[in-house]
């Protein structure tokens, strides 16, 4: 399997010609484009940096037969998404999903519950995590971690104990934006001095295989 890393929380897996594309949102400036190019599409939440709604309404009017899948906060608010919840497994662009997960992580408590969804994509050591917005634990192995390091949730010893519970081989760091390139290289130095594990900061547009 291969991953492309794009702004934010947009990544691409592709594996045997295929290509799932996963939170493709409103700070991704070239969504359109990767909407128009996915063969299938996770999302894990609604906020505006995970989804795009207009854009996605755009493709699925264009490709009606578009594989779209998020929690219901999606589902409710664009025509043509599946609706899934933790617990839920199918296949999508030939991989093997498995949802997990269920809430976004704590901002404030004076907020309410928000929906999140996480990914288990792949199975066994080939496997990918993306979280989306928590740092909930898959409960199942997984070779990659996608980390995320930015965002008014977000707190670095969470996401070295994170890390740590996950037990993947290789973690690559999402959800980065609000962090300067010196911020990023902090938050990847820590981490690793307190896990053991490299923090993959991929540019925008980097395509790893996994």
């Amino acid at each position: 399997m291969e991953l492309t890393k794009h702004t934010h929380a947009t990544v691409v897996l592709t594996q045997d010609g295929s290509s799932l594309l996963v939170d493709p949102g409103a700070y991704t400036p070239n969504t359109p484009e990767l909407l128009a190019a996915a063969d299938a599409v996770l999302f894990t939440h609604d906020h505006p940096d995970h989804v795009e709604p207009d854009a996605l309404r755009a493709e699925l009017a264009r490709r009606p037969d578009l594989p779209v899948v998020g929690p219901a906060s999606v589902a409710d608010v664009v025509d043509g998404v599946r609706a899934v919840s933790p617990g839920d497994g199918f296949e999508l662009a030939g991989v093997r999903v498995r949802v997990v997960g269920g809430q976004h992580a704590v901002i404030h408590a004076d907020l309410p519950p928000m929906q999140n969804v996480a990914y288990v994509i792949g199975e066994g050591e080939d496997a990918v995590y993306h979280p989306g917005d928590s740092y909930d634990v898959p409960g199942t192995a997984v070779g990659t971690v996608l980390l995320p390091t930015s965002g008014p949730w977000t707190k670095l010893g969470e996401g070295v104990d994170f890390v740590r519970a996950v037990g993947a081989r290789r973690v690559v760091a999402i959800h980065d934006l609000m962090l300067s390139d010196a911020g990023r290289e902090g938050s990847a130095r820590f981490t690793e001095q307190l896990t053991g594990l490299p923090v993959e900061l991929l540019p925008v547009g980097t395509t790893v295989t996994l």
